[in-house]
């Protein structure tokens, strides 16, 4: 049984998974600020599964942790996570030290990566699939398994697409450069092109846009546009079979997805070559409540994950 912990900036999810593959046991809690607070919600959450599972963490097959920021996925060590209020935190070290077993620690979109693989793979069959983990949240980032493995890259920033600028002219990023992808495929991007007293801005836009609001209709498309020269992107650069698009945003469902498979093949039409690549085949949306992050950080102690 592998033990999956997925600290976000306000709720901790955990998973187990069996010897066959399927989730059992869940369980989630608020995530404390700073990092002795974010240690105690780890060592908590890891607590509250072994009574759950009724073994002991030491009995686990692997205990991997999925959390925001810049992970050194080889040390555990976070180097910073600004929205958890850590700035060098060895959190893998720490945990297996408390533990008694070894603790690994990933950047929580690439783990959600590595569980959406493994859901696909549950579902077709399969092992050495190679999939893009399109994340819609806040911000936008990528990430990447190639072949049945996880592409870190070099310096472990390899799905960063979201600070790929592709607007000279678009509005500054918070990276610092102008034009960035994120700037138009994001909650972030969607609160500043539509700004609304609601909680869900999102949502919001959908359905404004759906009522006939000129505006919400134009910034719709400029936010699908995003969204679909995302997934192109990540075909054109990687080649992979499957764009899961998935994230706080991915709970928006069937209409973005069917909004982002217009764009593209709206696309086709034009192109041959994008016509060839069948990308509105290769785009879907991660089922709701399904915890990629959790699920993939159970897995990421597994041999396979180790390397790219």
């Amino acid at each position: 049984m592998r033990l999956g912990i997925d600290i976000g900036g306000t709720k901790t999810a955990a998973v187990a998974i069996g010897a066959d593959g399927e989730l059992s046991d869940q369980f989630r809690m608020p995530t404390g600020f700073g990092a002795e607070a974010v240690v105690a919600t780890a060592l908590r959450t890891v607590e509250r599964m072994t009574e759950l599972a009724g073994i002991e963490a030491a009995s686990f097959a692997s205990i991997g942790i999925g959390i925001p920021g810049a992970v050194d996925s080889a040390t555990g060590r976070v180097a910073h996570a600004v929205n958890l209020g850590l700035e060098g935190l060895d959190l893998g070290p720490r945990l297996s030290d408390r533990l008694g077993v070894e603790v690994r620690v990933e950047n929580d979109v690439k783990a959600a990566a590595v569980g959406a693989h493994h859901l696909l793979g549950v579902a077709d069959g399969i092992r050495a699939h190679s999939m893009a983990y399109l994340n819609l949240g806040t911000g936008l980032a990528a990430g990447v398994v190639l072949d049945g493995r996880l592409l870190r890259g070099g310096h472990g920033v390899a799905g960063e697409i979201g600070h790929i600028p592709v607007d000279p002219a678009g509005v500054v990023c918070s990276c610092g450069q102008r034009g960035c992808l994120e700037t138009l495929a994001s909650g972030s991007a969607i609160a500043r092109m539509w700004p609304t007293g609601g909680p869900l801005p999102a949502r919001d836009l959908f359905d404004a846009a759906e009522s006939g609001d000129d505006r919400a209709i134009d910034v719709l498309e400029r936010f699908l546009t995003g969204v679909a020269s995302a997934v192109r992107l990540l075909v054109l650069t990687t080649d992979v079979d499957d764009v899961v698009i998935g994230g706080g945003l991915a709970a928006l469902g069937d209409p973005l997805l069917a909004g982002t498979r217009r764009i593209l093949s709206g696309w086709a039409a034009d192109s041959a070559f994008l016509a060839s690549l069948d990308l509105p085949s290769r785009v879907q949306v991660i089922p709701l409540g399904f915890p990629a992050a959790a699920v993939g950080a159970a897995l990421v102690g597994e041999h396979q994950w180790l390397k790219s």
